[in-house]
């Protein structure tokens, strides 16, 4: 059985709608405010070193990181849904036998909300969140101490599915196989840039990619 790895917002959660909302509300009243496209251009990079580039130092990353995740854990469950296919296939996954892990740029604490919010924590054996590595994606630290977690998988009995350049890049870097998400906020043209295994154009389409990797 293959170790499968996804990322979360994007990929599983159509969150980003509330990752943009909580930016606004974290720099409202201030004279910078990140682009919403280049905000979203860098979801998946740890949440301080996004907030670093419109900050004015240390502490004002704090009080910034402060206000983003008051307005992210007021309103996580009113702006936070499944894709489509997402539970369903997860669940047939899990029952194929496969072992499951999330790779996150989010604290384990906020991944752990919104897996149990929409009722698919069991079908993961760890979550590998911000705290758990001291290099993020997409460096391939966070994608190897998830294969170890699952008990030392080889990377080339691994898939990490994801819908940024961070987690394709994160993946190649630790030699397991990547598929490309395509229905979150990344183009495919950006994403064809960090040169993915598979392409998605829907969550159910990940049962066909595993079908593949086993007949290899």
């Amino acid at each position: 059985m293959l170790a499968l790895l996804f990322d979360l917002d994007g990929t599983l959660i159509d969150s980003i709608g509330l990752l943009v909302a909580s930016m606004e509300y974290a720099y409202e009243g201030r004279a910078i405010v990140p682009p919403r496209d280049e905000w979203i251009a860098g979801i998946g990079r740890p949440l301080d070193a996004m907030l670093g580039q419109w900050a004015d130092g240390e502490e004002d990353v704090q009080r910034l990181r402060a206000r983003y995740r008051e307005f992210q854990f007021a309103n996580h469950d009113a702006m936070t849904t499944a894709y489509p296919g997402v539970i369903e296939t997860l669940r047939a996954l899990r029952a194929d036998g496969h072992r499951m892990a999330v790779v996150t740029s989010k604290l384990s604490v906020g991944a752990h909300k919104s897996l149990a919010f929409l009722g698919i924590a069991d079908c993961f054996d760890t979550v590998v969140g911000l705290e758990a590595t001291t290099r993020h994606k997409p460096e391939p630290e966070p994608v190897l101490l998830a294969l170890e977690r699952l008990g030392g998988v080889p990377p080339a009995e691994a898939l990490f599915v994801g819908d940024s350049t961070h987690d394709m890049h994160a993946g190649r870097a630790a030699g397991v196989a990547t598929a490309a998400a395509t229905w979150g906020p990344f183009s495919r043209a950006s994403l064809a840039s960090a040169e993915p295994t598979f392409w998605l154009e829907s969550f159910p389409d990940v049962r066909d990619v595993v079908a593949r990797l086993a007949m290899k």
